[in-house]
Order: C-alpha cells, then sequence, then structure tokens
C-alpha cells in the first residue's frame, strides 16, 4: 500500500558561465526561485559548463554573486554542496557518456560525419524555431566502416519522422511539435566529445530529480528533443515550465551582449533588487 504522498518538488536553474546574466536570466530563474518556494520545495543550482571554448571561472564567481544579490536562494550547488553532487557539467561527463552507450546499444543513434556548412549547403526548407536547420539525413544510412578513419564524428539521435509530441507547459500552455519537420536529428555528443545540451540536460535533471524545469520560451523546441531522450533513456520527462523572453527597447531578445542589462552592471550602479523584482 502506497502513502499517495506526492514527491518532493525539486527544481534548478542553470546558468552558463560564459558571460554575464542579464536581466532576461534574472526573470527566469526569479520565477524557478518562486515557484520551488511556492511548492515548499528545492532549487538546485547547476554550472552547466560544458562549452570549453567559451567557458571563463570568473564567470561561475560572478553568477553566484549576482543570484545571490538579487535575491535568488538555492538549497544545492557548486558552492555549497548537496546529496547529487557534482553540480557543475563539467565533472558529469561520465554519466553523459554511460547515456550515450544506452542509445547506442538501442541503436537510436548514429554517428555523423557532416559539418555545419554541410548541412547548411543541404537545407532548403525554413529553419526550425531555434534557429538549428533541420538535419537532413545524409549520414542516416551510412555504414559506420564507410567513414573514413581520423575523420571527426558526432552522434546524432534518429527521430521518428513524422511522430506528434504533445505535452501540457505549465507556461505557455499546450505545445504540440512534430518531429523531422519543426527538428530533425540532432546531436547528441560532439565531434569533440563533449556531450550536448540536449543529452547533458536530461541525465543531469533526472540524476538530480528535478521533478520541473522552468527555462526561456526558447527552448520549446528543445523540449520535444528531449522528450524523445527520456522516452528513448526509459525515464520519466519532469514538467515544463517555459517562460517569455525579455526582449529591449527594440524588441530584440536580450543576451549576454547586452551589457547595460546585466546584472553585475546593475549591481555596480546601485540598483535595487528588489525593485527590479517587482517589475516583472
Amino acid at each position: 500500500m502506497t502513502s499517495g504522498r506526492q514527491p518532493v518538488y525539486r527544481g534548478r536553474i542553470a546558468p552558463s558561465p560564459t558571460g554575464h546574466l542579464h536581466l532576461g536570466h534574472a526573470r527566469t530563474f526569479w520565477i524557478a526561485h518562486r515557484r520551488a518556494e511556492s511548492h515548499g520545495g528545492v532549487l538546485v543550482l547547476r554550472n552547466e559548463d560544458l562549452d570549453r571554448d567559451r567557458v571563463r571561472p570568473e564567470f561561475v564567481d560572478a553568477f553566484l554573486e549576482d543570484l545571490w544579490w538579487f535575491g535568488i536562494r538555492w538549497q544545492e550547488g557548486p558552492d555549497c554542496g548537496g546529496p547529487h553532487a557534482p553540480y557543475s557539467q563539467s565533472e558529469r561527463v561520465e554519466l553523459h557518456r554511460d547515456a550515450l552507450g544506452r542509445l547506442q546499444a538501442a541503436e537510436c543513434v548514429y554517428p555523423c560525419v557532416c559539418s555545419r556548412r554541410d548541412i547548411q549547403a543541404a537545407v532548403r526548407a525554413p529553419h526550425a524555431a531555434d534557429d538549428e536547420p533541420v538535419y537532413p539525413g545524409t549520414c542516416r544510412c551510412r555504414p559506420v566502416d564507410a567513414i573514413p578513419a581520423g575523420r571527426p564524428v558526432s552522434w546524432r539521435f534518429r527521430v521518428p519522422d513524422g511522430e506528434v509530441l504533445t505535452w501540457n507547459d505549465g507556461g505557455q500552455g499546450v505545445q504540440t511539435r512534430v518531429a523531422g519537420r519543426d527538428f530533425g536529428d540532432f546531436v547528441v555528443l560532439r565531434p569533440d566529445g563533449v556531450p550536448s545540451y540536449q543529452l547533458a540536460c536530461v541525465v543531469d535533471d533526472h540524476a538530480m530529480g528535478i521533478t520541473e524545469v522552468v527555462r526561456g520560451a526558447d527552448l520549446l523546441v528543445s523540449t520535444a528533443r528531449q522528450i524523445l531522450l527520456y522516452r528513448a533513456l526509459g525515464w520519466e520527462p519532469p514538467a515544463f515550465f517555459h517562460c517569455p523572453l525579455m526582449t529591449d527597447e527594440h524588441g530584440v531578445r536580450l543576451a549576454k551582449r547586452h551589457a547595460a542589462l546585466s546584472l553585475r552592471t546593475l549591481r555596480g550602479t546601485g540598483a535595487d533588487p528588489e525593485r527590479l523584482r517587482a517589475a516583472f
């Protein structure tokens, strides 16, 4: 007989140390903080530091300081530890590779030698909503022994073309994406051996027991991809809550290049975090 108790809410925020966080990040992370708080749950901070070319250690210190200044509190993370350590993705790569091995054994993925330029040249259809072109399937049926020795290889997930994926998003309502139309076969391991965002995110959210993923609406297509990964790995996906994106005065989505709206700059000018939060 089960107790019928609901699982403890576990949310997360997952900054990437490739620049200073801006107000758009802060709003999304504040929503994640408030949702965890309202559920009497736990908020996890994960350092998503897999982008070797852009990651800088000083940005880790910066986001820890800036988020704390802004009023966001977490109970697990790289600065305070917790039962699901380590909390930096670069220290969790073996878990990602174990999952890749399971996908390879199930023949859900295949090696691909196409470069970004190759794909751009082959694609004629419009890009997906997140600006990634739909992969044309060039290497889908290429035998592994036909790949030249020494050629850089990525691994792609084979999507079920035409399958309709639907989920009820906490922030955006019912969402539908069609595999093979809205997104194509996607990379799970890059040619340099680094796990992709899609794979690392799914593996770490599952391993950390995340029950709801709160993030920006620009990642809705990624959610469809990740639902397929959860299914292929035999895991139950969390709930999803996608927040509206914040734009500048010209309607352009905020990015880390918007230095004037970075939390670091706002702190330096004496901005009041309570007033900034109240404007959301």
